[in-house]
């Protein structure tokens, strides 16, 4: 058989992913028929399949097709490191609003690095690389930052075969001309590509090393020369250094062990929005609430029950030990163990945020204030004590088991804050950048590792107990709302999500969103 007999199929098929993929703002089924010439029954029948596939989806508002899921995730798992991607979209961000320019994240390939990911500057004219193009490692400066921080090795091993081919007439076609740059981009900490592979673009680069010395990527800013002048990138590249530098502190190593997969779909009916999932270590039974259909649900490791429904939207819910004790939009509840419901003094009405228990019993709250929030010991009068007063609003409270800190999430910021009893100082622990997804619920396990989840971004996140990001774990639903620790041994991690907002396209990708999930760590 000749080579491409019998692929006539795959190659239509190719064409209108490729189609699809190239328009960044999605492609109507019109415009799609214009740029694939392909009889419309058989341009149909492909697009349903690719659907299906979940490797196209349609945008019902733009009436437009776009990539899916399925694909993303495709290439997430060929070429991104969710912890890298996480951890350099901020710095990306905050590269690009202070230089105008447009600035990337790079991974080296082979003899090539890959853009990752890119923030477009703020000129009509500027750089726009495509992202996933493999460009020549020794004439751009993303890749001459990177083989600066390898081994000599491994940057003989990357460099083996690679001619130095001229792309422009300023291209370092000369190997040891090109080694001794790269032991002056060692000593700065950055790499300079002078109009070396197109002329008429410069670019300034600095290598991402994470804390075991590995060599993970690199961060850029590139644009046109009349504004990237040599001075100035000059001036650029230790701000490029100290980025990377931050990027790489924040990443866990390439062999660290990956996160468990047994994550699995706890039996029983799902939620509008699922929250405040609590485990009850005597009872060994997990509580948890929808919010919006307000009703609490119980799970005893075999099967699920309905607790009790309620009259109000949930706002919050913590064990007592008499019960659940539940704020609601109208007022507070005791929810007794049979699902009898007891009515209590209403305190903080609509400016509560958050609840969280305290080891000892006490209940602590967050509370909105004119300029933030406030945080403290709840008093029977509605009064918080012995607290903090913070700038912006925070959606989840958690006390380690000692009692002798307090953990934070800042959603707004992306922050999670540390306070600890007696200090009236807060330490932002960790962040992530929003574009990973709003932060969500907030859990501690036994080691010191604080986790949580994003809301939009399909994933939850570890932390080390000194905020360095430990791992990422990708969910098969899109807003996963909050989790706790439970189970025989403490380390089932028990998820609840939401699908109220989800649209019926993502829904149909997403079909357990709302449903109560658990996964062994």
């Amino acid at each position: 058989m000749k080579t491409g007999e019998g692929t006539a199929a795959l190659e239509k098929a190719l064409d209108v992913l490729q189609a699809i993929g190239a328009t960044a703002s999605g492609i109507s089924q019109a415009q799609l028929a214009e740029q694939v010439p392909l009889p419309r029954t058989t341009l149909y029948r492909i697009i349903a399949t690719l659907v299906e596939r979940g490797m196209i989806r349609r945008d019902p508002t733009r009436k437009a097709y776009r990539l899916g899921f399925n694909y993303l995730e495709m290439v997430r798992n060929a070429y991104l490191e969710p912890d890298l991607v996480a951890a350099a979209s901020e710095e990306l961000r905050a590269l690009r609003d202070l230089t105008g320019e447009t600035s990337y994240l790079a991974v080296l390939d082979g003899n090539q690095v890959l853009s990752l990911e890119r923030c477009d500057g703020a000129h009509t004219q500027r750089s726009a690389a495509s992202l996933g193009q493999g460009k020549p490692v020794y004439c751009t400066g993303q890749g001459k930052a990177i083989l600066s921080a390898l081994t000599t090795t491994a940057r003989d091993e990357v460099l083996k075969g690679v001619v130095l081919a001229p792309l422009t007439p300023l291209t370092i076609t000369d190997r040891r001309r090109l080694l001794a740059e790269l032991q002056i981009t060692q000593a700065r900490g950055y790499a300079l590509d002078d109009e070396e592979i197109r002329l008429g673009i410069r670019c300034v680069a600095a290598p991402i090393i994470d804390k075991q010395g590995q060599v993970r990527g690199a961060l850029s800013v590139a644009g046109p020369a009349y504004r990237l002048t040599l001075e100035r990138l000059t001036l650029l590249g230790p701000e490029l250094a100290e980025a990377a530098r931050r990027v790489g502190e924040q990443l866990r190593p390439d062999n660290a062990p990956q996160a468990a997969a047994a994550l699995s779909v706890v039996p029983g009916p799902w939620a509008f929005h699922g929250a405040f999932p609590r485990w009850h270590a005597e009872q060994q039974r997990l509580y948890w609430a929808d919010t919006l259909a307000p009703a609490i649900h119980c799970w005893d490791g075999h099967t699920s029950r309905l607790l009790t429904r309620l009259d109000l939207p949930i706002r919050a819910m913590e064990l007592h030990p008499d019960g659940l004790l539940v704020a609601q939009a109208g007022g507070w509840s005791l929810i007794d163990w049979d699902g009898h419901e007891h009515p209590r003094q209403d305190v903080l009405g609509s400016r509560l945020l958050a609840l969280a228990t305290h080891p000892s019993g006490a209940l602590w709250a967050c509370a909105k204030s004119a300029s933030g929030c406030l945080i403290g010991e709840l008093s029977a009068e509605g009064e918080l004590r012995h607290g903090w007063t913070l700038p912006e609003q925070v959606s989840a409270l958690r006390w380690d088991a000692k009692g002798s800190a307090l953990y934070a999430l800042a959603p707004d910021s992306g922050d999670i804050l540390l306070l600890r009893p007696g200090s009236p100082n807060v330490r932002r622990l960790a962040s992530l950048p929003r574009g990973g997804g709003r932060l969500g619920g907030l859990a501690l396990d036994a080691a010191g590792g604080v986790w949580t989840t994003q809301l939009e971004g399909w994933s939850l996140a570890r932390f080390d107990a000194d905020g360095s990001l430990d791992r990422m774990i990708g969910l098969p639903v899109p807003t996963p709302t909050d989790l706790c620790f439970g189970g025989v041994d403490g380390k089932t991690l028990y998820i609840t999500s939401a699908r109220h907002t989800m649209k019926l396209e993502t829904l149909a990708s997403a079909p357990n969103s709302g449903c109560l999930m658990q996964m062994q760590t």
